[in-house]
């Protein structure tokens, strides 16, 4: 009985000899199972011998480990959006071409004259060195109309701490004239004795150098917002000709505009840096 189980073991022993791939081919493990029952096969021939002549056939295959898949996104951030968009093209037209639709010239020096009241406000008002030319920003208001304190009354410098304005010549205009020195936003307080206004100059103290700056400030936003009501205009002439003129045209000159603003911007912004550390030392 034995050897007629063996006589019917041997052509698939054989086929165990191939490799696992033609093993796989030939004879399915199924097959081999129904051929023969597991334990016949372990009394006929051991199980060393089996993985000898078949190495892997009761080995299960090794696996590899896939690792799982990874999605990431990734987000742009400001700095590679704004190279993305790269630098801004710059509007260059010429006045001439669009004198029938606004005056650009009128805009610029329009612009222009901010800057140079905003200069004129930094050195009257914001100056620490004495001098009697101080005191001529200062406009008194009387019942004849508003002059200069200088066209009312001779100043003088008597002292590094000390300025006398004599009104011997205009005595009606006293009082108006030390108000106005009172009102005025170098904070002074004079003291009047008849025609002769006497007015003591602060000494420049941490304090008062931090409260020019502070002063400087308000100067150079009150220009802003001017500047801003001069481009204000400007947007506003433009679409009263939105009728007769293209869209892209509106578009170029309301551009041309805000770059003249940005430019005068920027420069108030310098006035300012300049004066508040000369303030502050």
């Amino acid at each position: 009985m034995a050897l007629s189980r063996l006589g019917l073991l041997r052509p698939l022993l054989l086929r165990c000899s191939a490799p696992l791939g033609a093993l796989t081919t030939l004879a399915p493990l199924g097959a081999l199972t129904t051929l023969a029952p597991l334990g016949a096969l372990t009394t006929l021939a051991p199980l060393g011998a089996l993985t000898t002549l078949a190495p892997g056939l009761l080995t299960p295959p090794r696996q590899t480990a896939v690792p799982p898949l990874c999605l990431a996104r990734l987000y742009g951030t400001k700095k590679s959006k704004a190279k993305s968009k790269g630098p801004q093209a710059k509007v260059n037209i010429n006045p001439e071409l669009v004198e029938d639709i606004i005056n650009l010239e009128e805009v610029k020096q329009d612009m222009t004259a901010v800057l140079a009241t905003l200069k004129d406000d930094f050195s009257r008002n914001l100056s620490i060195r004495t001098s009697p030319g101080a005191l001529d920003h200062i406009i008194v208001s009387t019942k004849d109309g508003r002059f200069p304190i200088n066209q009312l009354g001779q100043v003088a410098m008597k002292s590094p701490q000390l300025i006398v304005v004599n009104m011997t010549g205009f005595p009606e205009a006293t009082a108006a004239a030390a108000q106005a020195l009172r009102d005025s936003s170098m904070r002074l307080n004079p003291d009047v004795e008849g025609t002769i206004i006497r007015v003591p100059i602060p000494k420049v103290t941490r304090e008062h150098r931090e409260n020019l700056a502070k002063l400087a400030k308000q100067f150079s936003n009150k220009a802003k917002e001017s500047l801003r009501r001069v481009r204000s205009g400007a947007v506003t002439q433009l679409k009263r000709e939105k009728d007769q003129v293209s869209e892209d045209t509106i578009r170029l000159i309301e551009k041309q505009v805000q770059q003249m603003t940005d430019s005068f911007s920027a420069d108030i912004e310098k006035q300012l840096a300049t004066k508040t550390k000369e303030l502050l030392g």
